[in-house]
């Protein structure tokens, strides 16, 4: 049986930049597009066969804002990977869009093409919160696209939104929670705002512009979680939650580190026991790909030790977790040292045993980066303390 495989699609333009953004994405480069889907095309036919064993079962188009990039550019890329590639029938297909970049036609022939899922960049119910963000769209619009989206046969459709806004109180955030529900999607993206270094949001902070504070903050993703839960969408990831069937199967293997293949300047993979990234520069990636030359940033391989950090760090992000016999057989690690700590933060309220896994609570996830850290610090300790005693232990054997 072939393993399953996911396809990420980077298209880095965007009509605009966002204040907060630190993504690879390009405003007033429309005149590349052209070349850069030449670019892409002979990127994904050259990489096909090295996916031959594999299932493609998710295919996610992000950016950038793919829905900017034009319907018959984006049912091409799709058309090519499925010609290429053994794609499942019942695969996911997720475009991202922003509400301002979509029309009833556009949506509707992706729809034909094959796209299924839609991942809407919402982010506030307040257009003077999305002014200030830099947002080309007003929530009028995301009402629209909302509609259009439904009318074309979309059945499987995500909102993002943001909490941490300048200018965001918790009953703003709470309004845009309630619009957003309102919408009724089968999927919510709920993110914390990120101050980025080097993004016009950064200047403005470092200028005196006030956010609101982590206690705030927290506020507002507690009251979320809760409030979410009761209108039946169950969280599985610190900032996710989904009707149930409509998790992002695509955004999983990232978390369940299971195969993923990315293209695009600025795109990663985690694929045969590798990771990779292409560089984050159009013009390069335009033309290593078409002319030859360099396009690779980084590639590494993925040590078994590496993979055991990346157990805890990942699974932990999930209402999933983690589990004791899940990790010896799969890491040959002591998972001792690591459930007394749990146990630590069970009595703290910040982690819960369901089931025999380990997961964070609500509370936990807030504080996920701190105890994350220390499991990795325990990881690290127990390594090196089953390395000596390898070595201990070998050394006697010589002497004997």
């Amino acid at each position: 049986m072939n393993q399953t495989l996911g396809l990420y699609i980077h298209i880095p333009f965007c009509r605009s930049k966002c204040a907060y953004c630190d993504f690879y994405s390009l405003a007033g480069r429309e005149a590349r597009m052209d070349d850069y889907q030449r670019a892409l095309l002979a990127h994904l036919t050259e990489a096909a066969p090295l996916a031959a064993s594999y299932t493609v079962n998710t295919i996610y188009f992000g950016g950038g804002t793919p829905s900017f990039y034009g319907e018959k550019r984006l049912t091409a890329l799709l058309k090519q990977i499925q010609k290429h590639y053994q794609v499942d029938k019942q695969a996911e297909i997720t475009l991202e869009a922003n509400p301002d970049s979509v029309e009833p036609k556009m949506l509707k022939r992706l729809r034909k093409a094959g796209f299924n899922r839609i991942s809407l960049g919402v982010q506030s119910a307040d257009d003077g919160q999305l002014a200030s963000l830099g947002r080309p769209h007003t929530f009028a619009q995301a009402r629209q696209a909302v509609e259009w989206a439904r009318q074309a046969k979309f059945q499987n459709l995500s909102l993002d939104l943001i909490y941490g806004l300048p200018g965001q109180s918790e009953e703003s955030w709470r309004d845009t929670v309630e619009q957003a529900l309102s919408l009724e999607p089968e999927h919510i993206s709920a993110y914390g705002l990120k101050v980025e270094e080097g993004t016009p949001l950064c200047r403005r902070v470092e200028a005196g512009e006030v956010l609101p504070d982590d206690d705030v903050q927290a506020d507002c993703y507690l009251w979320t979680v809760e409030h979410l839960e009761q209108a039946g969408y169950g969280q599985y990831e610190i900032s996710n939650f989904a009707r149930p069937g409509f998790r992002s199967r695509h955004n999983c293997k990232y978390w369940l580190t299971r195969p993923y293949m990315g293209f695009g300047p600025g795109a990663h993979s985690d694929f045969g026991e590798r990771r990779y990234s292409f560089i984050r520069d159009l013009e390069g990636y335009i033309k290593g790909v078409l002319e030859g030359g360099p396009i690779v940033d980084e590639d590494d391989p993925i040590p078994q030790k590496e993979r055991s950090g990346e157990y805890l760090m990942l699974r932990l992000r999930t209402a999933h977790g983690i589990e004791e016999w899940e990790y010896r057989r799969a890491y040959f690690m002591n998972f001792e040292p690591l459930e007394r700590r749990l146990e630590e933060y069970e009595r703290q309220g910040l982690a819960c045993r369901c089931d025999g896994r380990w997961r964070l609570t609500p509370k936990g996830f807030l504080v996920s980066n701190q105890i994350i850290g220390g499991l990795l610090e325990l990881q690290e300790q127990a390594t090196l303390a089953d390395t000596l005693a390898r070595v201990t232990d070998s050394a006697k054997h010589v002497q004997e």
